[in-house]
């Protein structure tokens, strides 16, 4: 744990000045703050050290000076490869058949939709559902068994209504 002797004292009377110098570094308040947090937070986890210097302060603005720094750099790196590169490829939404079946199995209850889930999506063997889900294998069977009852049913009158409106 850091030596907290003077610490606050010295963030108290020093805060104002170094976020208004990285305020002038930087043109953004939220990344002057941003970068002074940080810094302080270093100073912090250091204070038995920092707190030797001759000019505890000075450490801490350059901490500061050079997070601000490297985020700008960061952010400058970002907007050159989008300049360079464009906008990533976009994710295609989900088709229509996903969509449906996750439409449907919102409509199930929720301890059919678990085991579902577990079961069908995650993989797990039957045994590995009842555990997870605190139930005996035969209930999980049970709501595998009316969950898929109930979802060809809901699923069937997606269809049905389709080709109505086809």
């Amino acid at each position: 744990m850091p030596d907290v002797d003077g610490f606050d004292e010295f963030y108290r009377g020093s805060r104002q000045r170094l976020l208004g110098y990285v305020y002038a570094l930087t043109g953004d308040l939220a990344e002057a703050q941003d970068a002074v947090q940080e810094a302080y937070i270093r100073a912090w986890q250091r204070w038995s050290t920092v707190s030797a210097y001759e000019e505890p302060e000075a450490w801490v603005r350059v901490v500061a000076s050079r997070i601000a720094v490297s985020r700008w750099r960061s952010l400058r790196s970002r907007a050159r490869a989008y300049l360079r590169h464009g906008p990533g490829e976009s994710v295609p939404g989900p088709d229509t058949a996903t969509v449906e079946v996750v439409t449907a199995l919102r409509r199930l209850p929720e301890e059919q939709r678990t085991a579902i889930a577990l079961y069908y999506l995650v993989g797990m063997p039957v045994a590995e559902v009842a555990r997870q889900t605190a139930a005996p294998v035969g209930t999980v069977k049970a709501r595998l068994f009316r969950g898929r009852a109930a979802l060809a049913g809901l699923l069937a009158v997606s269809d049905l209504e389709e080709a109505a409106d086809a």
